[in-house]
């Protein structure tokens, strides 16, 4: 009797273990039924992507973890619990209180990225997923603890890069003429190996020579024509508002129209071209033209003080019209009278003889 009744014994307390494992045993939900999307996979600076994660399941608790890069976005929202930001992550925890009847089988979480990035930023979204369970609690989940990632680009807009050559006056020959070349754009790509060079393409003839120089920073002399400009490996250039100016020294040997086209290459893309522009210029000899004379102003016309013109004295004497009678005259007048008074008496005397 008392082996049945250990037997008995053992087995309730067999039955009662395992009824008590099977009932706390967790159901597991493959990782292949929790799915990640991104509204976008490139991004410009200030906008918004969002993270939807499907469940694959309705469930009434769940505590989402998304880790994140700050020093590229920032949190803006979620949908579907209660959030924490924790300035690299957000935790955004879920519980349906009212037993099953407000589950959900998807939750989101919006993020901003920044409007300052001037450069490209690939980055990426890692979600976990912990305390999962139906709506009841009934059914529990495995943790999902190996994270679920999602890359996005962050890159803004870029504007091409833009050549323009500056330079006064006209160009002799034989005679070095002070140039500035410019590369510019609004919000340029980054580049970490560029190389410029330049390539003579029409010329008034074969043996017509032309030098664009200028100096390193090492102070060496180059002739970009001949050398190209920047380190063997290239220089960086990239952002926003950019402008880089370098300073040239054109010679051409003749006179006649030449054109020259500039590039800069990529030496990382095995030189493809970021930008190249053709310069035409015309040399010519400077015209000599004869001086002008030299003609004096003319002279103001006084003014009175009312601010009247007034008419300058003519110093010029005028000749008067009747010359004055003088002492000598009036006794040359009276001699010449008397002389007629005695030639005519005389001939009267002489008649009547």
């Amino acid at each position: 009797m008392k082996k049945v009744l250990y037997v008995l014994t053992a087995f309730v307390l067999l039955m009662s273990v395992i009824f008590f494992t099977a009932s706390n045993v967790k159901a597991s939900t493959p990782l292949g039924s929790v799915d990640v999307q991104v509204s976008k996979d490139k991004i410009a600076p200030g906008e918004e992507v969002t993270l939807t994660v499907n469940f694959g399941t309705d469930l009434g608790a769940y505590t989402i973890s998304v880790d994140y890069d700050n020093a590229i976005f920032d949190y803006v929202s979620a949908d579907g619990g209660t959030p924490n930001d924790q300035d690299s992550k957000v935790k955004l925890v879920f519980y349906d209180s009212s037993g099953g009847s407000n589950t959900r089988d998807n939750a989101t979480i919006t993020f901003k990225a920044k409007d300052s990035i001037i450069t490209s930023n690939p980055t990426d979204f890692a979600v976990t997923l912990e305390g999962m369970a139906n709506g009841d609690a009934s059914v529990t989940y495995d943790d999902i603890l190996v994270p679920i990632e999602k890359d996005v680009l962050v890159e803004p807009n870029y504007v091409d890069y833009t050549l323009s050559l500056e330079y006064d006056g006209t160009i002799k020959p034989n005679v070095q003429k002070d140039m500035t070349l410019i590369t510019e754009s609004s919000m340029g790509k980054n580049y970490d190996h560029l190389r410029m060079t330049a390539e003579v393409t029409a010329k008034p003839s074969d043996v017509a020579t032309v030098q664009l120089l200028t100096t390193n920073e090492q102070d060496v002399e180059l002739d970009l024509i001949q050398n190209g400009w920047g380190e063997p490996d290239g220089y960086a250039l990239g952002g926003k508002d950019v402008r880089q100016e370098l300073a040239l020294r054109g010679e051409f040997s003749e006179v006649g129209d030449y054109t020259i086209n500039i590039k800069i290459v990529d030496r990382d893309d095995s030189d493809a071209v970021v930008v190249q522009k053709d310069f035409s210029f015309t040399v010519s000899e400077t015209p000599v033209t004869d001086e002008e004379p030299i003609v004096p102003p003319e002279e103001e016309e006084p003014t009175t003080p009312s601010g009247e013109t007034t008419t300058p004295e003519n110093n010029t004497e005028e000749m008067p019209e009747t010359l004055p009678k003088t002492g000598n005259t009036q006794y040359a007048i009276i001699f010449l009278s008397i002389g007629i008074l005695v030639i005519a008496y005389f001939f009267v005397i002489r008649k009547k003889d």
